[in-house]
């Protein structure tokens, strides 16, 4: 509301001054308040931003998962990059990332990560990453410089508050601990302090290796597996089974809901939205704000009008699927 007060009297100060400069005729008075409206414009879209965050868990801190898809090395490399992009984005925006989980590939990039972003809307902003990723460029790892596809997934979770409750009764769970490694199979030390815990009824493996101590391990991870269980617990709830089964196709070819390709020529592309961007080295190191902010001014204009359908994406898969087909190896 207070928000609300301020810009409504910085539109009352813009609209008097426009009125002084029309009655002394004074152009001189226009390029204070061009500069005027730019920035009001500037507060009034970021507001407007702020009301699409309205979800239950929006204010929440994000819990963020990463793996690559089948393809080896090209896919566990491309995960890597997605690690980075969304790192930098958060540390862009002054959160905080704390990693969780971070497994190091044999040859080159990741076969896994798992890390909290926290601050303020974390989790509503980072909500539409969740889907599958597509990479299409000439690759590092190909002696013949060939063109290659590869395929990575994000899920994003809410970290759940304590007070919510959610049921993860001990004789449902089944726990295990490792030896935790870092980058390059060095130990991080000698102890099996790596937890792995199972949730028996619904599937769901989750775990944590960033702290020495097993204790805390096993705390992260029962924080993480209550956030998985919350969040599909409120899908259930609002009936959207069917969306949440969507969000786990096949890391493949058709189910990606962002395409970043550098080459043949250079674009970042939302299947969903539309929104695109040239600069993909500039989304890859975080510039993502084009995406997130699309994402939810399309999820409420879906929500305004549930009849008229995913037409954006559907035009545009039928127009990625004209392109000459490629694999996950070199094409």
């Amino acid at each position: 509301m207070k928000s609300f007060r301020e810009l409504q009297g910085e539109l009352e100060d813009v609209e008097t001054l426009v009125e002084l400069a029309e009655e002394a005729q004074d152009l001189s008075l226009l390029p204070e308040i061009e500069e005027q409206i730019e920035n009001l414009s500037k507060k009034i879209a970021k507001a407007e931003l702020k009301t699409l965050l309205s979800g239950e868990q929006d204010r929440n801190n994000a819990i963020v998962s990463i793996n690559p898809g089948a393809g080896g090395t090209e896919s566990q490399d491309w995960a890597a990059m997605l690690f980075r992009m969304y790192t930098r984005w958060a540390q862009d925006k002054g959160y905080k990332v704390k990693l969780l989980d971070y497994q190091s590939a044999d040859d080159a990039g990741i076969k896994g990560a798992t890390f909290i972003v926290e601050g303020p809307y974390a989790y509503g902003y980072l909500k539409g990453e969740t889907g599958v990723h597509r990479l299409v460029r000439i690759s590092p790892f190909d002696a013949a410089h060939r063109r290659h596809t590869s395929f990575a997934s994000v899920f994003v979770y809410p970290e759940v508050e304590e007070d919510i409750e959610v049921e993860a009764n001990e004789k449902d769970l089944r726990i295990e601990t490792y030896r935790a490694s870092g980058p390059g199979g060095q130990h991080v030390n000698v102890t099996d302090s790596a937890v792995r815990i199972t949730h028996i009824p619904t599937g769901i493996v989750v775990q944590c290796q960033n702290e020495r101590s097993q204790h805390k391990n096993k705390e992260m991870a029962m924080k993480i597996l209550k956030a998985r269980l919350y969040e599909l617990k409120k899908r259930e709830k609002e009936k959207e089974k069917e969306e949440l089964e969507k969000s786990k196709k096949e890391i493949a070819w058709g189910s990606q809901i962002r395409s970043y390709v550098l080459h043949p020529y250079r674009l970042a592309k939302d299947h969903r939205t539309g929104v695109e961007r040239g600069n993909v080295d500039g989304v890859l190191d975080g510039d993502l704000d084009p995406f997130i902010e699309g994402y939810l001014l399309w999820t409420r204009k879906e929500q305004a009008s549930p009849k008229g359908g995913d037409t954006t994406f559907r035009e545009t898969e039928r127009e990625e699927n004209t392109r000459p087909s490629k694999s996950q190896g070199a094409s």
